[in-house]
Parts: C-alpha cells; structure tokens; sequence
C-alpha cells in the first residue's frame, strides 16, 4: 500500500509539472513563440496513460498546430500529425477525429495552402486504411468532400460523397450521415441541379431528427432549406430559416451569423420590404456585425426603393467582393438587377412609338447590347407589345388595342342557349 501511495504521489507531482509546462507555453504562445514550441514539443514528447495525461497531450497538440499555423509553417503541422500517430491508440477515436480534424483546420487558415490541406487528407485517408481506423477515414473523407466542394470541384465531391454514403449508411453513423448529406445537397445547388439538392436536404433532416443535433449542425441544414426556399421564389420561409441559423451562430459567436445576416436582408428586399432593412442592420444583435457586408446590403435595399439600376451598379461596383463571392447572394441580385432593368425599361420606352435604342441605352447608361437583349426578352415574354427594327436600330411600339368583348358575349350566350334547348329536348322527351 506505501508503494502504492508513493507511486500516484509522483504521478501526481509529475502531472503538476505538465501542467506547469503547459500553463508557461500557454502564456509565452504569442510573446515568445519559439520557447513555447519548446514547451509544447516536450509536453508531446512524454510518455505516459490516464485520462488527464492525455487531455494535457490533446491540448498541447491543438496549440502546437495553432502555433504552427500562426507562423504560416503548414509542413510542420503535417510531421506533427505523423509524429502523434502512436498516440492515437491511447485515445477514443472521437477524440482522434477531433484532433486530426482540428489539425487540418489548422492548415486552411494559411494563405495559398489549400493543395497541402487536401494532401494532408489524402495521406492521412491511407494511412487510415493501412490501419483500419474506419471512424477516422469516414471523416476525413467527409473533410475532403467538403474541400472539394469549397474547391468548387463538384464533380469529385459528388463522386467521393456517393462512395461515402454507400459505406456509411450500412454503419448507421446518423451524426456523419447528416454532414454528408449536408454537403451533397450544397453540391448539387451549386450545379442547378435543385431536386436532387431538395432530396439530399430531406435525407440530412431525417437522419437529423433522429440524434440529438448540435446547434452549429443545425444552424446548418436550416441556411441550406432558406437557401432553396429562396431559389423557390419563397422569400418568408427562406427569411425564417436564414433568422434561425442566425441565431444559432450568434449564440456561438460564429463568424457565419453574418452570412446569415446578410440573407436575412436579402429576403426583406425580395419581397418588397427594403425599407424595413436599416432597421434590422442598426438592431440590437446586428451591431457587432457591422462592416462591409452589412453596408453592402444597405445600399442594396436602397437601390431597390428608388428603384434605381444605377444606384444598384454603383453599389455592385463599390462592394464587388462583399456581394459577389456569396453565391446565394450573387444569384438573388442578379435577378433584382433584372428586374429593375425591365421596370426601368418600360418606364423609359412608355412616351414612345418609335424610339432608337442608342437613344434608350444613353439615356440609362448601359451598353446598347444589353439594352438590345433586355427588350428582346421583353417582347419574346410578352412584357412588352413591340417590334425591334434591327435594320434602323430602333423599337417600334405598338398600341394596346382594347379587347373586344362581344365574342365572350356571344360565347356565353350561345352556351346558355344550348342548355335551354337541352332542357326543352328533355321535358318533350318526358311527355311523349
């Protein structure tokens, strides 16, 4: 019993000591980054069993990459990966995942680096598969799915997503079957292809409703429902399911509020609402968003209430980054700018029989092709009653002529009379 004793007294006091270590790396992380490499390195280097020995390990890990990943040294983080794999055997392999996964996080935050991160995945997949760590190469190969698709690689998403999902469902993995789905579904939106895309997203909620779902998870799968109930032309849904994810991600302080946000107020302008849109920026939960992106759908929604094409460019021109690298919002604008093009358009061309269109495009500072195109689509959509002269260059309009309603009249009376007569048929019918 003494030895006993004397044996958890010193793995006690050696325990201190790793937390001492890691206490001292953790202050000197940002003021002396190589002594607390050091220290990291050494905590890793020790060998040792228990719970809170591998939680000091895990920990001194996570900081060692971030180190690595601050000072932009992304093939330090891939020894590291390799030089921890012994320890892996010592710890649950969701630990595992969540290591190696925060790892390859690690190597996505430095510029330029996105061609290493997928051969980190790639090695990291074989070397799973010489081991037989199926948890781990399921998820990593959910990892690469969703590099994939960043990558807007869509073809091997969808190909490396299909594999994925015939092994998975037979292991009934619901928590990994919800990401994959998750992705499937972000993968087939982007290629237009919006049934399969409502599909997959009925498949993530289903396993989803059958788990208990985290916030960040389901903040998820709700941007994605707003996101196709928006391409549906269905703006207040969308509105609901954009407000929901945004409060998930602002309870989690995610970065991705914002994104959210930015939808929310997309949704206010489709539907006619862009006055209402200023007030949502200067609310309460919007404040600590506030920046460029929220600007950017400020002058949006001001735009569309002037009904203004060229405040809308402008705006375009001035938040080029801020609007065009969101797909979603990219797609939306695109159709308002349409449809302001039109209004614009048939407000110009009103006062007119027979305009010139060089007149129409100086008049709305745009190019006289795109002018051209519009009022051809006009025409074709029945928007417009008209003909473009294509030899003078000029839009001839023609008079709404009034509907004659005589022939409806006669067709109803000539209707009426028909029952008449059928139900005289029928009483003589009776009689005789």
């Amino acid at each position: 019993d003494g030895m006993q004793v004397e044996v958890q007294e010193q793995q006690r006091e050696r325990l201190d000591a790793l937390h001492e270590k890691f206490s001292v790396a953790k202050t000197n992380h940002s003021l002396n980054p190589s002594q607390a490499e050091a220290l990291y390195s050494s905590i890793i280097a020790e060998v040792g069993d228990g719970e809170e020995f591998n939680k000091i390990k895990e920990q001194a890990i996570c900081k060692l990459g971030e180190l690595y990943a601050d000072a932009k040294r992304v093939d330090d983080i891939n020894r590291l990966l390799i030089q921890i794999r012994p320890f892996f055997s010592n710890i649950p392999k969701a630990k595992t995942a969540k290591i190696v996964r925060t790892l390859i996080d690690f190597v996505a935050k430095v510029p330029g680096a996105a061609a290493i991160q997928r051969q980190l995945c790639t090695d990291t997949i074989n070397w799973c598969t010489q081991e037989k760590r199926t948890f781990l190469r399921h998820r990593i190969q959910t990892k690469l799915a969703q590099m994939l698709f960043e990558g807007k690689e869509y073809v091997g998403a969808l190909s490396l997503v299909g594999d994925l999902l015939k092994e998975v469902k037979k292991l009934d993995d619901k928590p990994l079957l919800v990401e994959i789905h998750l992705i499937e579904s972000r993968t087939y939106h982007q290629i237009r292809n919006l049934a399969k895309s409502k599909a997959a997203l009925t498949s993530a909620r289903t396993a989803a409703n059958a788990i208990y779902c985290p916030p960040n998870l389901q903040a998820q799968i709700d941007t994605q429902s707003g996101t196709l109930h928006a391409e549906e032309k269905d703006y207040k849904t969308a509105y609901s399911y954009f407000y929901e994810a945004f409060e998930a991600f602002h309870t989690q302080d995610d970065a991705r509020a914002v994104i959210s946000l930015k939808h929310m107020l997309l949704c206010k302008i489709m539907t006619n609402q862009a006055e209402e849109v200023p007030g949502l920026i200067d609310g309460k939960n919007a404040l600590k968003y506030a920046g460029r992106e929220l600007e950017a759908m400020r002058e949006v929604a001001a735009a569309y209430k002037k009904r203004s094409l060229e405040a809308l460019i402008e705006a375009q021109s001035k938040y080029g980054s801020e609007l065009a690298e969101d797909p979603v919002i990219r797609f939306h604008l695109q159709a308002l700018y349409d449809t302001l093009l039109e209004q614009n358009l048939a407000r110009l061309v009103e006062p007119f029989s027979r305009v010139h269109i060089r007149h129409i495009a100086s008049l709305m500072k745009l190019p006289v092709e795109t002018v051209e195109a519009t009022l051809s689509q006009m025409i074709l959509d029945k928007k417009f009653n008209g003909i473009l002269d294509q030899g003078a260059g000029a839009l001839i309009a023609y008079q709404d002529s009034p509907q004659n309603e005589t022939y409806e009249t006669v067709l109803q009376t000539m209707d009426q009379m028909g029952r008449v007569v059928d139900s005289l048929y029928t009483r003589a019918a009776r009689l005789s």
